[in-house]
């Protein structure tokens, strides 16, 4: 049996989309696993999607120094990241409500569209601000796809199902996570780092051919009942608008530390506040019980890890000495144990327990951030680093797949968009404010130098203001773990 395959379940009718009991002959339909008949040419497609949107982000980041320096653009190089991030966020809302009132078809062809116009845009560019341009575009077809994703798990599977294809999609991220920067490196090398964006887009064509047809045949369409011709919901669109500048503002002040960056700053976090509250659930900010929590954990677990992760090789590279290429490596693993992590909370003789899993999971994070730095002192081995992370990765991957898997059975299916909308935007913007905050922490207190030749390299204590204040936010993560279950018995690792 494949490790993406779940066992058949035996038991109660299926019951449907419409809400009837199947035939027969759909029953033993659903009762495939993932990789079944039934549902085999979809899983591959969405699967592939995944995959190459993978690549890209991983390999991306190994030609873009290149790339900003050909087109004489250092000063801007920050901004080809966050033109990715903030229309992304917009992409997501928008994506959410697309999906809900019309079906996932349209937002995921559309955003793989975009996604791919985005590369070639940058691909082809020959100034900096029009290489940003790209960045932005491939921004929004990603926060289209990967909402329109979730609702496709949501529809066209049923609930036994939906662990074992997310594990699936965070197996996806496991080859792109090793291969990518060294293929990266070498296309960029030999053939230049134009052809990192540009080679992608030709690879759209196969996954698209493998799962539109299913995506059409099993979720297209509004949500029975739902009134498929209703137009968007403007507040959300002006909300999502809101959200995405301010992300863009507050982490241009981030990159500025003088008095003047306090107007930007405060200017996003006067739009970001609003928007935030009017576009999670009701209660998330003070971990209201159910789905609130869940998309407050999610934020919390991915913003603390990453902003963490971020500053993991720069250290190994400015403390200990570490080539950037033996740097990068300590943290290869992490994509085996992520991917292992998702693939156990996929185990249906762990469903009862998924909460408690969620929990231990945290707990893994939070030794993780906190073992990382004490590399800093000289008699640590620096393998230390590689091990922990490989635990706070699996820790990454029973929390992260399975807060998708609980919001999707927490959510109404007319309202699987926007919750997903959510739950990746509370991923996304957690990320921002926390790199933002961690960013400017570490440049007070004397970071931003890699020359450790020289009295300017970066001091130990601007790492330590990293690691150990994301350590808190990840413990806090912990108590978020046992909120996640709308009663009031306690959850215990």
């Amino acid at each position: 049996m494949s490790t993406l395959e779940s066992p058949d379940a035996p038991g109660a009718d299926v019951v449907d989309q419409n809400g009837g009991t199947a035939a027969p002959a759909e029953k033993a339909e659903n009762e495939d696993g993932v990789l079944g008949r039934a549902h085999r040419a979809l899983s591959i497609g969405i699967v592939s999607v995944v995959l190459l949107i993978a690549f890209e982000a991983t390999a991306v980041g190994t030609a873009m120094p290149v790339a900003a320096r050909e087109l004489d653009g250092v000063a801007l190089y920050a901004f080809a990241f966050s033109g990715y991030f903030t229309t992304s966020l917009f992409g997501m809302v928008l994506a959410g409500q697309w999906s809900d009132r019309r079906g996932p078809l349209g937002a995921l062809t559309t955003g793989i569209g975009a996604f791919a116009a985005g590369l070639v845009i940058a691909g082809t560019a020959q100034v900096m601000w029009v290489f940003i341009l790209g960045r932005a575009v491939q921004g929004l077809g990603g926060g289209l796809v990967i909402v329109a994703l979730y609702v496709v798990v949501g529809r066209a599977y049923p609930e036994r199902l939906r662990p074992a294809i997310m594990a699936a999609f965070a197996a996806g991220w496991v080859v792109p996570s090793i291969v990518g920067p060294l293929a990266s490196g070498a296309v960029t090398e030999h053939l230049g780092w134009r052809w990192v964006f540009l080679g992608i887009p030709v690879l759209v064509v196969f996954p698209l051919a493998l799962a539109l047809p299913q995506i059409r045949r099993r979720a297209a369409g509004p949500v029975p009942g739902a009134d498929g011709s209703a137009s968007l919901d403007r507040r959300r669109i002006r909300l999502a608008l809101a959200i995405s500048l301010g992300a863009g503002l507050l982490q241009y002040a981030a990159q500025d530390l003088t008095w003047l960056s306090l107007l930007p700053g405060l200017a996003g976090a006067a739009l970001l506040v609003p928007a935030v509250l009017g576009l999670l659930p009701p209660g998330t900010w003070r971990a209201a019980r159910g789905l609130p929590s869940v998309v407050l954990l999610r934020g919390v677990a991915a913003g603390s890890f990453i902003a963490a992760e971020s500053f993991v090789p720069l250290m190994l590279v400015t403390q200990r000495g570490l080539s950037p290429t033996m740097a990068g490596f300590s943290l290869a693993a992490g994509g085996v144990t992520w991917a292992l992590g998702s693939w156990m909370q996929s185990r249906p003789r762990l469903e009862p327990h998924r909460e408690r899993l969620m929990a231990l999971g945290m707990v893994l994070v939070v030794v993780a951030i906190a073992t990382a730095p004490s590399v800093l002192l000289s008699g640590v081995p620096v393998w230390i680093v590689a091990v922990a992370w490989g635990f706070g990765c699996f820790g990454m991957g029973l929390v992260i797949s399975s807060a998708s898997v609980l919001l999707l059975k927490l959510s109404a299916p007319e309202e699987a968009g926007a919750n997903s909308a959510a739950l990746q935007i509370a991923d996304g913007l957690s990320n921002v404010i926390l790199l933002a905050a961690t960013g400017a922490a570490f440049a007070a207190l004397g970071g931003g130098s890699t020359d450790t030749s020289t009295a300017g390299g970066s001091h130990p204590a601007a790492f330590a203001a990293v690691f150990l204040p994301m350590a808190v936010v990840a413990l806090l993560g912990v108590w978020v773990a046992t909120r996640l279950h709308d009663t009031d018995e306690p959850v215990r690792v």
